[in-house]
């Protein structure tokens, strides 16, 4: 028996009460809404809407849902040192979000609470998920290297910071932690991505990793500097024993023919993460099945809109226990973080229930619906996954957008298409492209049809890092940052296009 066999024991019970997901996910989500409620009735958010009377979700879905924009003001405060505003007692800690559809910052609360009951939680299950489908595993016999943001003070206040969720969590993280993770946490919240970039690649050449965790792209970036600097033709030959990347952020579809690519170990794993700024939402809980499962006993009560109804000015919004398989919702969550009934953008669809499991397929404001063809994000992922396959060809970033009307007035969709690996014709990855979508989506194919609403799509060619460059003229290098994959206008695409000249 080694050593991560030893350590798993102490898994084995948590592992139990997550098979209570299959038979009691009404009643453990129920027991979580009361207990969240409870504990803010006396905060001023709980007091507004009468916390105290509230005695099952009945009572609870009176109160309006949320964006950003309706709660800013409150989170403005306590970010300013006031107490008791959203959540018990003064939340010290923010994440700071862009988010891809503008510049402008959200500041997510972080409290001790939520700290300890869902972002940290959701790390600790993650490995014991990933040990019970993995029993041979030699996870501890090395370390992790875990890939996250940077912080600053908030307002000046003391001990408060705002910054990428992910330093948060590194710099609040239990010290032993320390022991079996790099880089140092010194290294590890530089704000200076491409210097972060070249100290982990130094710091961590000689060390054991066996795991890596962060996002796709970004984890991308420190591989290939390692890769360049030890001349290795591939990670194994760097880190024999590495094991799993746990990923997360964006969806990993693009990039998991490259990490093939550069880690060929038959032993290599995957698991995806739902680990968002506003909390820890979703485990791959197989290997064999890509789809999550929905961690539901944590700080975090789960409500869904129909994506079709979320314009509308009553919309049917539906517990968990209502919700419908193979149907897109957007995510609605209230938290011990202060959330309450919050809408944070992304979208979702049901692949079964008990336990419920769930694949992202895309964010609110993250689609193309310009002709009326609804393509998500999970389209698009999935349409380039059958051009790359047929035409040979990796696809490193992208981003598409409309055309609304050419001087021929012709419509279409353009995307811009940074290859880690050319297809075998673009001509023919652009065709493949196209009719694969118009499977996948019946909208996009009835649009399509003769041609009459919507022509065949365009791809141009981005230059070797073009996206890079983009994120990096926004000061968005790192962290959480992501390239905005579909957008129903060209004003994202229009600043690509001209770095791509």
């Amino acid at each position: 028996m080694n050593i991560t066999q030893l350590i798993d024991r102490i898994f084995v019970s948590r592992r139990k009460q997550i098979e209570k997901y299959s038979t009691n996910a009404e009643e453990i989500q129920n027991g979580v809404l009361k207990k969240l409620v409870d504990a803010a009735s006396s905060t001023e958010w709980g007091r507004r809407y009468d916390f105290k009377n509230i005695k099952d979700y009945s009572g609870f879905d009176k109160q309006p849902v949320q964006v950003y924009d309706d709660v800013k003001g409150y989170i403005d405060r306590m970010r300013h040192g006031e107490k008791d505003v959203l959540w018990p007692g003064t939340v010290k800690w923010y994440a700071k979000s862009s988010g891809t559809t503008n510049d402008k910052s959200k500041f997510i609360p972080v409290s001790a609470d939520g700290l300890k009951k869902i972002h940290y939680r959701g790390g600790t299950d993650a490995v014991a998920l990933y040990l019970g489908e993995n029993p041979q595993s030699n996870f501890f016999s090395g370390k992790g290297l875990i890939l996250g943001g940077s912080h600053s003070p908030n307002y000046n206040l003391k001990d408060s910071l705002v910054g990428d969720l992910s330093a948060i969590l590194i710099q609040n993280v239990n010290p032993l932690v320390n022991f079996i993770r790099v880089p140092s946490k010194k290294i590890a919240l530089l704000s200076e991505f491409e210097e972060k970039v070249e100290r982990i690649a130094s710091s961590t050449i000689n060390k054991n990793v066996t795991n890596i965790s962060g996002v796709p792209s970004w984890m991308l970036a420190v591989i290939k500097r390692i890769l360049e600097k030890t001349g290795a033709e591939t990670l194994d030959q760097v880190w024999p024993n590495l094991e799993v990347f746990f990923h997360g952020g964006v969806c990993f579809t693009p990039y998991r023919e490259q990490y093939k690519s550069i880690i060929p170990s038959s032993k290599m794993h995957y698991m995806e993460t739902y680990n968002a700024s506003e909390g820890f939402f979703g485990l791959q809980n197989s290997l064999s099945d890509p789809a999550m499962l929905l961690m539901i006993d944590y700080d975090v009560f789960y409500e869904f809109i129909p994506l079709d109804e979320l314009e509308n000015e009553h919309p049917n919004i539906v517990p968990l226990w209502g919700v419908e398989v193979g149907k897109n919702y957007a995510m609605v969550i209230s938290t011990s973080c202060g959330l309450w009934r919050y809408i944070i953008g992304d979208t979702v669809k049901f692949t079964q229930k008990n336990p419920y499991k769930f694949i992202i397929t895309g964010r609110t404001k993250h689609f193309i619906n310009a002709f009326g063809e609804e393509l998500m994000v999970d389209n698009a992922e999935k349409g380039l996954q059958v051009a790359c396959k047929e035409t040979g060809a990796q696809v490193l970033e992208y981003s598409a957008a409309p055309v609304f009307m050419d001087a021929n007035a012709k419509c279409r969709h353009q995307w811009l298409i940074e290859f880690s690996k050319m297809p075998d014709s673009v001509e023919h990855f652009r065709k493949v492209l196209d009719k694969a979508l118009q499977s996948i989506n019946s909208d996009y194919e009835a649009k399509r049809h003769k041609d009459i609403t919507l022509q065949e799509l365009e791809i141009i060619v981005a230059r070797p890092g073009l996206f890079h460059d983009w994120l990096k003229q926004k000061g968005k290098l790192g962290g959480q940052h992501k390239i905005p994959r579909l957008s129903n206008n060209r004003e994202h695409i229009e600043s690509m296009l001209k770095l791509n000249s």
